[in-house]
């Protein structure tokens, strides 16, 4: 069997999760016996100083023996966080709405100005 065709056969099933620098791919894949197992990668982008780019992969191999396991510390852990911090992203790099909520923190005794895009509008014509 030709490489091509082995690694055709080997990945049965893939998702993909895309977080900011971090992509998450899910795949389910066949061992030589045809038996299923799934592996996550994690690939993390990295800028150099000059513009060019790498990728870090990690890579995780998870057999179906481990399947029951691995779901129920997962969700233990999962939970875990939820419970104790909550869904909100508490660093304000990752926050979705930091300027919202910088003005939210205003009381009704101050004027709350429309939030400006620090975004400027420039021509081509005049550059």
């Amino acid at each position: 069997m030709r490489e091509n065709d082995m690694l055709e056969k080997e990945e049965i099933f893939s998702k993909v999760l895309r977080a900011g620098r971090r992509t998450y791919f899910f795949d389910v894949r066949a061992t030589k016996a045809d038996d299923y197992y799934i592996t996550i990668t994690e690939s993390k982008k990295f800028t150099e100083e000059d513009g060019s780019f790498h990728f870090k992969k990690h890579k995780i191999y998870l057999y179906k023996e481990d399947f029951a396991a691995f779901a129920e510390i997962l969700g233990e852990m999962t939970s875990y966080v939820l419970n104790h911090k909550g869904e909100e992203v508490i660093s304000e790099r990752h926050q979705k709405d930091f300027k919202k909520e910088y003005a939210s923190d205003k009381t009704d005794d101050d004027e709350i100005l429309p939030q400006t895009s620090t975004f400027t509008d420039i021509e081509f014509d005049d550059i």
